[in-house]
């Protein structure tokens, strides 16, 4: 990214760097998370496109990291917002109307949901399922996946994408904490096994089911590549974990709203216990939901499991999750979505293989990844195996100088909103096209 281009940028993060660790408000918004040689600064958004303070348009798959399923600045959202706002303020500190209409809409739409309770963000929802699923069943370990994210929580943020020279044999995966200042000992609690592995899940079922409380899972895995399920790999999780009375929790952060009404669980047919669910549920506005069956939940009820925080269901979230879900609901809405992500996944497949450039595109509909490898992955080793940063970071670069924007990471996700239209998925696909062309050019010893 050449600093001549974006000199307003530059300035407003040298500035900022002053007093904000590393010039921005998250690891990921900055040049450790692949934005370099520095950040860039944007001035405003709309629909689907953002603006950055040098004055420069992209057609964006960001999304803010996928909130946006509505694109920039929903009007009927804001405008539900702003009467929130005038009616109640944005805090009563006790129940109102709305987080009553919000809990009836989720449940109405998320197969698991049949009672709902409410967090700020998605690493709450999942701390609280987790305390949930170990009273329930008096057990203590938790059995999770290689490459899947569940948040901030010290007790699950392990091996979201560990090195390969820390993450132990294929047979008895090390768990890696995702970052500093996690205490050791709370390895101990989790068993880690390889998505789309049957036989991985067994052999740890085998060797530790009398003591797992929870199996949790991205149903479609998005923080690590999206990484599909293969057919009947979530119906056996379904039917090992019933068997055995284990909670199985899907974490929908990412894929819940976005690619179904009822989320993945939705799409693929498969009920969980448990649902954890925030990012496109409010159109951009912070809130997070967990959910499930009534025995579950109702630990809350009980006193058995404490839930409770000032923000929770504040007038806002609740103000925005309405009318988030209003639009999602309008007939049409996810087939549209669909149509035009196909289209935008296909024409990027297509501008890879054109180019010779060797690239897997996956997903479901609006959440899809773009890795540079040349064999498809079923699993995070085949990812950290496969993958060139180099050739990702220069289409990257290829594709935003020409006004094409996705985080720099090629391991995140694209997000395709309802704000998106035939006109920019054509221009992406040209753009992409030129970009494949640009990469093979610039380095010719690529063999598709």
């Amino acid at each position: 990214m050449s600093t001549e281009r974006y000199p307003r940028s530059r300035e407003l993060w040298e500035r900022s760097a002053q007093r904000l660790v590393g010039g921005v408000g998250g690891n990921m918004r900055g040049t450790v998370g692949g934005w370099r040689p520095h950040p860039l600064f944007f001035a405003t958004g709309s629909g689907p496109f953002v603006w950055d303070v040098d004055g420069h348009r992209y057609i964006d798959y960001n999304a803010g990291y996928g909130p946006l399923i509505l694109g920039h600045k929903p009007q009927p959202v804001i405008d539900a917002v702003k009467r929130a706002l005038d009616e109640f303020g944005p805090l009563l500190g006790a129940s109102h109307r709305l987080e009553i209409e919000a809990s009836e809409k989720l449940c109405q739409h998320i197969p698991s949901f049949e009672r709902v309770r409410y967090a700020n963000s998605g690493s709450e929802a999942v701390m609280a399922a987790l305390r949930l699923a170990r009273t329930y069943t008096g057990r203590d370990k938790i059995l999770r996946f290689e490459g899947h994210f569940h948040g901030q929580s010290d007790t699950i943020n392990f091996s979201s994408k560990p090195t390969l020279e820390r993450a132990g044999p294929a047979e008895r995966p090390t768990p890696v904490p995702g970052t500093g200042g996690i205490p050791r000992v709370l390895a101990g609690e989790l068993v880690l096994c390889h998505w789309n592995q049957v036989e991985s899940v067994e052999r740890a079922l085998a060797e530790h089911g009398s003591d797992i409380a929870a199996v949790i899972c991205e149903p479609l895995p998005a923080n690590c590549g999206v990484l599909e399920p293969e057919p009947g790999f979530l119906q056996f999780l379904r039917q090992a974990t019933a068997a055995r009375g284990i909670v199985l929790i899907f974490d929908e952060i990412k894929s819940g709203f976005r690619v179904a009404l009822g989320g993945a669980q939705a799409h693929y047919g498969v009920t969980p216990d448990l649902t954890v669910i925030s990012k496109a549920m409010a159109a951009g506005f912070p809130v997070a939901a967990l959910g499930g069956c009534r025995e579950l939940m109702d630990q809350i009820l009980t006193g058995r499991v404490w839930q409770s925080a000032t923000f929770h269901s504040n007038t806002i979230a609740m103000a925005a999750c309405i009318a988030t879900l209003a639009e999602l609901e309008r007939p049409g809405f996810y087939e549209r979505l669909h149509r035009l992500s196909g289209a935008l996944q296909q024409g990027l497949r297509d501008g890879a293989a054109e180019a010779g450039v060797p690239a897997d595109v996956q997903g479901v509909g609006p959440l899809f990844g773009v890795m540079m490898i040349r064999s498809r992955p079923r699993a995070y080793r085949e990812v950290a195996q496969g993958v060139s940063p180099e050739q990702h970071a220069a289409w990257w670069q290829a594709m935003l100088e020409r006004g094409v924007l996705f985080h720099p990471e090629q391991l995140q996700s694209w997000y395709v909103s309802g704000a998106h239209g035939e006109a920019e998925i054509l221009e992406t696909i040209a753009m992409a096209r030129e970009s494949f062309a640009a990469v093979r050019q610039a380095q010719p010893a690529l063999r598709s």
